[in-house]
C-alpha cells in the first residue's frame, strides 16, 4: 500500500496518515505496523485521510480497531483472524477517540464505517482544518 505521512506543527503536533487504494487483508497489517512505528516513535495524535481509499474490508476495520488500541497505549493481539478484534468492537464503550481522527471517508467506506458501528468511535471531518483544530480542543480541555 502507498501511504503519504505529513507531521503537521501546529500548538498539538498532529501525524497525517494518507493510504492509497484500498484497506483490506493483502495491506491492513502495514497500516497496523506503521502506526506502532510512529506511536514508538512518540506521535500521540493521529488523522487518517481517508480521502483515497476506495474500498476498506472487514481487515480494514481489524486495522483501524488495532490503531485505537494503540494510539491509546494498550497492547494489541496477534490473534490472525482479526474476529477478536471485530467483535470487540462491540464491547467497545470509550466513545469518541481523542487522539485519533478520520478524514474524508469515501462514500463505501463511510458506509462500512457505519454498518460494524465503528463511526461512533471518531470523530469523522471533511475539512482538514477543523481535524487539526479539533485535536487541540480536545487536548486543552
Amino acid at each position: 500500500m502507498e501511504m503519504e505521512i505529513e507531521n503537521v506543527g501546529s500548538s498539538i503536533p498532529v501525524t497525517v496518515m494518507r493510504p492509497h487504494g484500498a484497506i483490506d487483508g493483502s495491506n491492513f497489517q502495514e497500516l497496523i505496523d506503521k502506526t506502532a512505528q510512529l506511536y514508538a516513535g512518540g506521535m500521540r495524535h493521529l488523522l487518517l485521510d481517508l480521502g483515497d481509499v476506495r474500498f476498506m474490508s472487514s481487515a480494514g476495520l481489524v486495522a483501524m480497531h488495532k490503531i485505537v488500541l494503540i494510539m491509546r497505549g494498550e497492547k494489541t493481539t496477534t490473534d490472525e483472524s482479526g474476529w477478536e478484534s471485530i467483535h470487540a468492537i462491540d464491547r467497545d464503550q470509550s466513545g469518541k477517540q481523542p487522539a485519533f481522527k478520520l478524514l474524508n471517508p469515501q462514500p463505501k467506506v463511510a458506509k462500512t464505517l457505519e454498518m460494524s458501528a465503528m463511526d461512533r468511535l471518531f470523530d469523522i471531518f471533511t475539512d482538514e482544518q477543523a481535524a487539526l483544530a479539533s485535536f487541540a480542543k480536545a487536548f486543552y480541555r
